[in-house]
């Protein structure tokens, strides 16, 4: 595991705001997250996919479709927070694939974990010290799986990307070949995402049918 360090790897911009004698620590993370903007999902770029989503398109469909579950016993609204805080970290380490033979698993947690803590106790501590915490607690239940809606956010975090794939799909007429990513849904466990995947599957078989009469 190597000594990877986020501050390391803030622009200069940012540094900026941090190292002035009266630091800015809310602009700095406000421009920090907006390199999730800038970042484009690396799975569709290493698949020839034009202009691809960027990370915060996909938290923020995943947030709405947090937003409107309907399964019992679950909060939504903590689904929400979980949805943004689960890829934040990005925003400095990027988007690392299972296919990146430069970084493995434990490499990737262990940046990821690095960031998310530096941010939250770094920038937004000073500010709000309650949001802090429960950013970095939300983080920590989607990696762990230690909640309901933590597996639940973890089933949209796949099922979202499965819409975005049949968006693609379509885009293309049916000519990309992207049947890759559809090897996760047996991986999708709780009822109400599951219901919603196999709604998707069903389109995206009479889609294929339609473009091969």
């Amino acid at each position: 595991m190597s000594n990877w360090k986020p501050q390391e790897h803030l622009p200069k911009e940012i540094k900026d705001l941090i190292e002035r004698p009266t630091p800015n620590y809310t602009l700095a993370l406000f421009d920090i997250l907006h390199k999730l903007k800038l970042q484009r999902r690396t799975g569709w770029i290493n698949n020839g996919i034009e202009n691809p989503e960027s990370i915060s398109d996909h938290m923020y469909r995943m947030s709405i479709m947090s937003w409107i579950l309907n399964s019992d016993g679950i909060d939504s609204s903590r689904c929400m927070k979980i949805s943004l805080a689960h890829d934040m970290a990005e925003a400095i380490v990027g988007d690392i694939t299972p296919f990146d033979v430069k970084i493995d698993k434990v490499e990737k947690h262990h940046r990821e974990l690095a960031t998310i803590e530096y941010l939250s106790e770094m920038l937004i501590k000073p500010y709000n010290e309650v949001a802090a915490a429960d950013i970095l607690k939300a983080w920590h239940e989607y990696e762990d799986q230690t909640s309901i809606e933590a597996k639940y956010v973890k089933d949209l975090d796949k099922f979202e990307m499965l819409v975005q794939c049949f968006e693609y799909e379509r885009m293309y007429k049916g000519k990309k070949d992207l049947s890759q990513f559809y090897g996760c849904i047996d991986e999708i466990t709780t009822d109400e995402v599951s219901k919603w995947t196999q709604d998707l599957m069903n389109e995206r078989k009479e889609y294929f049918k339609s473009v091969s009469d």
